[in-house]
């Protein structure tokens, strides 16, 4: 039977870390690949208003701070304009996509700009302002991403009501910010407008944020994110968000409570779904749930075998890095590659300011399944690279079983978090024990040396 002929081997709709990795992946292998973007430039939302934006924005916000808390700056205790933050993000995002595009383009994979959607399970067609083409594959890869959820009491509007992805195209700084929602966006966006002087106020329904954290560290950001006058509403439903213009423009956001809180601007930041609306996904006989997400198997495969899907469309863990591997591994199992799966250990980065991180598991996961453990500590104020770099609030902590003395888990607040966790990361996948830290000598003077120092802390309670 003769084989149909298709334009490209593989389709990657969408092109941020799943749909990147998974195109260059298969372009290496001598495939013909192609990728679907819907916006302007190359790099998905992960590049336009997602991870690249965001964690620009907050070490220009830290660089702001440290000058004006050294005396450096001209115009010390003055909040920055929207305009001078932004003024790098768009700096790094514009190399980050020239960087993508390039990478794209020397492994002769081709860039297809414009709205995707199945045709039928093998064809997609692609709309854009001035033509709509189609073009046919043997494989398809969705890794189209997610878009925020908005409120269903009133439309954002990008000034007053805004969204996760309206923030990077905010022209001025409001003096006072409701952040709704205290998922890992809300905290991310809530700290780093608190340390440049906004008044912030954080509401959550549940009672404590960022549940899948180590309780301490999360007690940790919210004593320090208080100590720059961030108002917390836990277990606080919103049940209204209005926006009135007299005297001047103000969200008023009513809660379940009675309570009422009127701001500049209210960020509304409670969860996001999969960006398959436009897909149409029955063409191809393939369905998507109530949060437009779309269901895979352990190798990526959809319902529809040689349609795969990966990166935050699929759910979680929905984090870029993790994303990127998906990609690389769908593009692996469509293509019959030798690949083992992702590793189950993999870190957890929270870009708030102090910036948190965890690998493995947490006190309170080990508590309810009943495994004996010891946790070992060490702060900041005790290392000299703390001291150094001016930090005496960060906290690190390690987690081991009682009676095997293996890593079970590592966790950190302060900076350097998301770098330091790594450590952890290799000693926890490659099976190590408590010893490992004791016998290891670390660079002096440096954050790593909280691992021997946690490690001394934990060994001397197991001693007892």
């Amino acid at each position: 039977m003769t084989q149909p002929v298709y334009d490209f081997d593989l389709v990657c709709i969408g092109s941020g870390p799943a749909g990147q990795r998974a195109a260059v992946q298969a372009a290496k292998i001598g495939k013909r690949v192609a990728v679907v973007e819907r916006s302007k430039a190359m790099g998905g939302g992960c590049l336009q208003t997602g991870t690249i934006p965001s964690k620009t924005l907050r070490e220009a916000i830290l660089g702001i701070h440290h000058r004006q808390h050294n005396g450096a700056s001209p115009v010390t205790a003055q909040r920055p304009t929207a305009a001078a933050l932004l003024e790098r993000v768009n700096d790094v995002v514009c190399r980050e996509q020239a960087v993508v595009e390039h990478q794209l383009h020397r492994n002769d994979i081709a860039t297809l700009y414009g709205d995707a959607s199945f045709v039928d399970p093998h064809t997609i067609e692609i709309r854009a302002a001035d033509n709509t083409r189609r073009v046919s594959a043997a494989h398809v890869l969705v890794a189209c991403g997610t878009q925020p959820t908005p409120p269903p009491w009133v439309q954002p509007d990008g000034e007053t009501i805004l969204l996760s992805d309206d923030v990077m195209r905010l022209q001025q700084l409001p003096r006072s910010l409701t952040v709704i929602g205290a998922g890992v966006i809300g905290i991310e966006y809530a700290s780093m407008f608190a340390q440049i002087g906004l008044d912030v106020t954080l509401i959550d329904q549940r009672s404590r944020p960022l549940e899948f954290m180590d309780h301490e560290i999360v007690d940790e950001l919210i004593h320090q994110m208080r100590k720059r006058r961030v108002t917390f509403r836990l277990g606080e439903a919103v049940t209204s968000i209005s926006v009135v213009t007299e005297p001047h423009r103000r969200a008023v956001i009513e809660l379940e409570s009675g309570k009422r809180i009127v701001s500049e601007v209210a960020l509304f930041s409670v969860g996001r779904r999969g960006a398959t609306d436009g897909l149409m996904l029955a063409n191809a006989g393939l369905t998507a749930d109530n949060r437009g997400r779309i269901a895979v198997d352990d190798t990526y495969r959809t319902a529809v075998p040689h349609i795969m899907a990966a990166g935050d469309v699929i759910g979680f863990p929905s984090l870029a890095a993790t994303s990127s591997e998906q990609g690389r591994l769908a593009s692996c199992f469509a293509f019959d590659v030798p690949a083992r799966p992702m590793a189950p250990h993999f870190p957890i980065g929270i870009y708030a300011i102090p910036e948190m991180s965890m690998v493995g598991s947490t006190e309170h996961t080990l508590t309810s399944e009943r495994v004996p453990y010891e946790v070992g500590l060490a702060r900041y104020r005790e290392i000299a690279r703390g001291q150094i770099v001016g930090d005496d609030s960060g906290l690190f902590k390690m987690i081991f079983h009682r009676q095997t003395r293996k890593l079970l888990g590592a966790h950190a607040i302060g900076t350097g978090a998301t770098e330091l966790i790594h450590i952890g990361q290799a000693v926890l996948a490659l099976g190590g024990t408590l010893d490992y830290f004791l016998e290891t000598v670390f660079n002096y003077p440096t954050l790593a040396e909280c691992y021997k120092i946690a490690a001394l802390d934990a060994s001397n309670k197991l001693a007892l």
